[in-house]
């Protein structure tokens, strides 16, 4: 993933927090709150699973790609929403490089 990409989505996502719920979408979900969020989020995970059995059968992959897209998108605006810095969300991952998976998880 580029850098550049995702600091640029975290530049739109924030200014449109304070844009006008009638002319943003991410506005609109700042102004409904988090549960509106996070329901949301709820939805677009449930889409990723249908879409990735759909995959699996079909071979094509595009509309899971898609419904991915869509759920990290919610996610960084659930991110923004609590005032957490996704870069965050970078670093952690960066830190369970050359730990495994197994050990990371008994660590929870």
């Amino acid at each position: 993933m580029s850098d550049l990409i995702l600091k640029k989505l975290i530049e739109i996502l924030e200014a449109r927090k304070s844009a006008s719920p009638d002319e943003s979408y991410v506005a609109s979900l700042h102004n409904q709150g988090l549960n509106k969020i996070l329901e949301k989020i709820g939805e677009e995970s449930t889409e990723v699973i249908l879409a990735a059995k759909d995959a699996q059968k079909s071979g094509s992959n595009e509309h899971t790609v898609s419904e991915v897209a869509d759920l990290w998108f919610h996610c960084l605006v659930a991110l923004s929403h609590l005032g957490e810095d996704p870069s965050k969300v970078l670093a952690e991952l960066e830190k369970r490089f050359d730990v495994s998976g197994l050990e990371e998880k008994s660590k929870r």
